[in-house]
Order: C-alpha cells, then structure tokens, then sequence
C-alpha cells in the first residue's frame, strides 16, 4: 500500500511538473527582456498583426511598468486597438494615457487616435466615398470624433496633427447637420411638423455654416407653413433667399403664383 501510495505521489509530481513544464513553453516571451518584447511588437504592428502586437505591449508593460518602454507600448497599443478595428479598447488606451501621462511630448498623439477610433468607427470619409449614407446612422461616433478632435486642437493648436483633425472636424460638422436634416425630413414625411421644424432649426442653431441647412430651411418654411405660422415661415423663408440666393429650390419658383416652397413637395 505505502509503495503505491509513493508511486502514485512520484506519477503527481511528474504530471504536474510536466504541466509546468508545459505552460511555460506555451508562453514564448518568458525570459525576454523589455527590448526584447518592444521589437517584437513593433514588428507584430508593421506586419498588421494587431492582435499578436497588442499582446506583447500588454506583456511588456506588465512585466516592465517603469521601464523606458512601457510609455511608448502604451500609446502603440491605442494605435494597434484602433487599427484593428476595437474602437472601445483604443478610446480606452488613449484616455489611460492621457490620465496617466497629461504632460507627456506626444500627448497630443492620443487625443488624435482617439478622435480617429471614433471617427472609423463611423465610416467616416470611407463610408462617404462608397457611397453610404452616413445621415442615417448613430450620430453617437461622429460627435465624440468631433469632440475628441476639437479638444485636440483647442490644446495643441500647432500639433503637426491638428490640420488633419480641422479637416475631419469640417466633414464631421457637414456629417452631424445633414443627420440632423434628415430626421427633419422623416417627420416632415409624416406629418409631424412641429418636430421637423425643430430639427431642422436644431441643425441650423448648432451647424450654422453646414450646406445641408440649405434643405434645412426648405423644411422650415414648409412645415410652419403647414402649421401656419406666418411669421416664422416668413422668417425662414427670408433666411433661406439671403444665404442660399442660388439653391435648386429656389429654380423655377419665383415669379409664380404658387409660392416656391410649394413647388418642392
């Protein structure tokens, strides 16, 4: 009994040890040092190997948090989650590094990634130029981008990323007020006047210089005539000749006896 009891004790230590054996040869990186780990990932993230890179900048700064490297695997790591499309882990990572490192040189870098998560989480201009229409979707994503962007260049305003983020903030604006119109023209399509005048004024309040004010104040002139409020169409009406003198609503409209707005039905 006592030389099986030692048998079976020897076979539960072998077993065991082999398991340890076997884990640490599962993990590749035991053993590596930080350099080590940071060129592998650097690596991993130039080959679009996002998650494999994101691992080893999780390990590195794990094992080495005050390291030389941990800062700048830090901010990698936001750029891989960006990249490889984890649009809530990159917002994430960013705004750790922001908390963590406010003063850091290339601090300005983050507030950009995480303005670009945001904005790819959108579609953003890809989803313009295939031909999507990026009104219909949750405008959620384009204002955070937008927000992300603008403190960016409120902060940093001579960041050598900051012209970029202009551009993206222009797009998003256009973006922000032509969803805001098209929410208009769905209660305008229904009947529900009162709600697409106030859409549609919301959309000129927040986005005054957007081009999709243009169909904007059609709709306001359309739906307080429909109410009949005759000051409020008129107010429109007259904002609508002074700053879109040229709009394709106005064609063929003037001159008649039926009102022009009338003609668009």
């Amino acid at each position: 009994m006592k030389h099986s009891l030692a048998i079976l004790t020897a076979s539960l230590a072998v077993a065991l040890g082999g398991c340890g054996l076997f884990s640490a040869k599962e993990d590749e990186t035991i053993g590596w040092s930080a350099a080590k780990l940071y060129s592998e990932a650097r690596i991993a993230l130039n080959e679009r190997q996002y998650e494999t890179a994101i691992k080893y900048y999780e390990k590195l700064e794990a094992r080495y948090p005050y390291g030389r490297y941990a800062q700048q695997a830090q901010m990698e790591t936001a750029y891989a989650y960006y990249k490889d499309g984890e649009t809530a882990s990159a917002v994430a990572a960013a705004e750790r590094f922001i908390k963590l490192h406010p003063n850091h040189p290339n601090v300005d870098y983050m507030y950009y990634v995480r303005g670009l998560a945001n904005f790819n989480d959108d579609l953003g201009l890809f989803g313009f130029v295939s031909g999507q229409d990026m009104t219909e979707r949750d405008p959620k994503a384009a204002q955070a981008a937008f927000d992300a962007f603008r403190e960016l260049v409120k902060r940093f305003p001579d960041s050598k990323y900051t012209p970029d983020a202009i551009q993206r903030m222009n797009y998003l604006v256009n973006a922000l007020a032509a969803h805001e119109v098209h929410v208009a023209r769905y209660y305008m399509k229904r009947g529900a006047y009162v709600a697409a005048a106030n859409r549609a004024q919301a959309s000129l309040k927040s986005f005054p210089q957007a081009p999709a004010n243009e169909e904007g104040l059609l709709i306001m002139v359309k739906a307080y005539d429909a109410l009949g409020m005759t000051d409020l169409r008129n107010d429109a009406e007259r904002v609508m000749l002074k700053n879109f003198p040229n709009s394709k609503y106005l064609k063929g409209g003037t001159g008649r006896t039926t009102p022009w707005w009338q003609i668009w039905n």
